[in-house]
């Protein structure tokens, strides 16, 4: 199957004509940002000292700000603008990865009708996650095919149910908040017409400024005076773990400042948070390790795949299962900070995944 990769374009053009590579100039300044040498940031990306300095100065006439100050000793440090400019495309990129990735995924399978004919393709349906992307990655190396497309979890445990997939990602929470949150699935999800293949266990929980500086402890914290939430939308996972939190805990959720501000993913509401968009966020550990962020943890989840239990002897999903089974998936997924894969690729009933 073809595979299309799709990657946002920055382009800036001043009336007078004047144009400028915002993107090279944003991977430069990210560079500086991690090097504090603009001389090694333009080693990085494969640009002489001359072009590094150049282009900056170029993003400074045309943007009308500083971008870069160099002091004797202490080498390059990013303006306050040129700081907003980098966490600004990393939050748009954190956004878009998803939809760019399932955008791809459905040009390639457009062009590769009939090579679909010939050799069958795995549909999947998911909630974004980084144990699902390593598995996308692993499948595209071992030219297994896939088409991925990223949905929330009701989205695509409906999809299952419609015939639309053959494989849906969603999470269910552990323990006493496990019963209600799989009450909505199992609206689709029958166990006559169908089984389950753990992914993996993984941690969600607060995400904070490095330090934590205003001393939250926990979600009765978010009510207070000051602090700004980022939420998920509406019908993912995690956005119903918040929910099923918060009843819990006797919250209500007009008193939490920014409840209904949202962000599509893990990784953007992480992003969102690191450059001081908000003060709270609530996602996987992974994704604040990623962005240095503070990380209290709150719950334990499990991430399955669901699959109709006719099509098992069919062509498309036994080499994703292959794939998903495997030591070199499972090490992957071990790797990820927060997840748990000692059980991963194991194959449940309905019931057996939740009894109650």
């Amino acid at each position: 199957m073809l595979r299309f990769t799709l990657q946002p374009q920055w382009h800036l053009e001043r009336e007078a004509g004047d144009t400028l590579d915002v993107s090279t100039l944003l991977t430069l300044l990210a560079a500086v940002q991690d090097s504090g040498s603009i001389a090694q940031a333009g080693r990085d990306i494969g640009l002489s000292y001359r072009k590094a300095w150049g282009l900056v100065c170029e993003g400074e006439r045309l943007l009308g700000q500083s971008l870069v100050s160099r002091e004797r000793g202490r080498g390059s440090h990013l303006s306050d603008a040129a700081q907003r400019m980098v966490w600004a495309d990393a939050r748009i990129a954190a956004r878009l990865q998803p939809l760019l990735a399932s955008m791809g995924s459905e040009m390639g399978g457009e062009l590769a009708g009939a090579q679909r004919r010939q050799r069958p393709v795995c549909r999947l349906h998911a909630s974004h996650g980084f144990a699902v992307a390593a598995l996308h990655e692993l499948l595209t190396a071992r030219r297994v095919p896939i088409d991925l497309r990223y949905r929330n979890s009701l989205e695509a445990v409906a999809a299952l149910a419609r015939g639309e997939c053959d494989l849906a990602g969603f999470h269910v929470p552990l323990g006493e908040l496990q019963h209600e949150a799989a009450q909505r699935y199992l609206q689709w999800l029958k166990p006559e017409r169908h089984r389950l293949v753990l992914l993996a266990v993984r941690t969600q929980g607060l995400f904070l400024a490095p330090g934590n500086p205003l001393g939250v402890r926990g979600l009765a914290d978010l009510t207070r005076a000051g602090v700004r939430f980022v939420n998920r939308p509406e019908g993912s996972g995690t956005r119903m773990l918040t929910e099923l939190l918060l009843r819990r805990h006797g919250i209500a959720p007009a008193a939490i400042t920014g409840y209904n501000t949202t962000e599509l993913t893990h990784a953007a509401v992480a992003a969102f948070v690191a450059s001081g968009m908000a003060d709270v966020g609530l996602g996987v550990q992974t994704a604040a390790q990623r962005f240095g962020l503070h990380f209290i943890p709150l719950q334990r989840e499990r991430y399955f795949f669901a699959l109709a239990t006719n099509p098992l002897a069919q062509g498309e999903l036994p080499p994703v299962l292959s794939v998903l089974q495997s030591p070199a998936f499972r090490a992957r997924v071990a790797a990820l900070s927060g997840y748990d894969a000692s059980g991963t690729g194991t194959a449940l009933a309905l019931s057996d995944a939740f009894p109650d």
